[in-house]
């Protein structure tokens, strides 16, 4: 008769994963990127915003919001975040390092809970963080052009930038799922990739009963989140954000699925 395996607390788990992902120098790489690269491209953007808005129609003038226009980093964003969710998994499986994590977790609903909750913090966190950040900026360098700004007390604004770092935090979990079912960094990158930029970009080509879905599609719906005037296209944002994390959730039961029945 074996001896029974010896149940390791969720707490530890947890605390191990943790360790590894602030061990590995791409996770603070990949940190170090999303932040230069997101706040970047909000500079960028909005240095020459004062010119557009100058030139704009009355019409234009009237859809003018500053609070989407500030969070447009999100487009690269959640590709770098997603990288992030993507290593949380795959660089085990490049390193060998994931049979040993099997080997002091034998339970692997456990082990693979403990690396979705780790995600999940780090993923808000940073999200929410670059979210407020690009939003600030933003607005400042807006005021500095004598163009309309925001306000964090303005009707929809803060819901707009707390639903943006939760749409960041929703496609780390994508990512983070991607890289359990298909186990190598660059089929989940390209996976993503796909479902972030490629399907949207080709929804045209599909019949038309097929328009409904992409409602509750990352960077149509989702993403819709992120305004604060009424769009007739989504007028339930946060519902929109809603179906999207249902899409999110179902992609991680399957990859719960997969990662206890495979050997490693």
């Amino acid at each position: 008769m074996s001896a029974p395996t010896p149940t390791v607390p969720f707490a530890a788990t947890v605390r191990a994963e943790w360790i590894k992902f602030r061990s590995l120098r791409s996770t603070w790489y990949t940190l170090a990127g999303l932040v230069v690269v997101g706040l970047g491209i909000t500079v960028l953007s909005m240095s020459a915003v004062g010119g557009e808005y100058a030139s704009s129609t009355a019409e234009e003038k009237a859809d003018w919001d500053p609070t989407n226009l500030s969070l447009t980093s999100y487009i690269v964003a959640q590709l770098i975040i997603g990288v992030l969710g993507i290593l949380v998994v795959t660089s085990e499986y490049a390193t060998g390092l994931m049979q040993t994590s099997l080997t002091a977790t034998p339970r692997r609903h456990r082990l693979l809970a403990a690396k979705v909750l780790v995600a999940t913090a780090v993923a808000v966190l940073a999200g929410q963080a670059l979210m407020f950040a690009s939003f600030g900026i933003g607005q400042a360098l807006l005021a500095g052009q004598d163009v309309p700004s925001a306000a964090l007390s303005d009707p929809g604004v803060l819901a707009a930038v707390a639903g943006g770092g939760l749409y960041l935090a929703a496609i780390a979990l994508l990512a983070v799922g991607l890289g359990t079912i298909l186990r190598a960094t660059a089929g989940a990158l390209a996976t993503l990739v796909g479902i972030v930029f490629l399907v949207p970009a080709l929804s045209g080509v599909f019949p038309s009963w097929m328009e409904g879905l992409f409602d509750f599609w990352p960077t149509q719906g989702g993403a819709a989140i992120m305004t604060t005037l009424p769009d007739p296209a989504y007028p339930h944002p946060w519902l929109n954000l809603a179906g999207m994390c249902l899409g999110v959730a179902a992609v991680l039961v399957a990859a719960f699925a997969v990662f206890r029945r495979r050997d490693v």
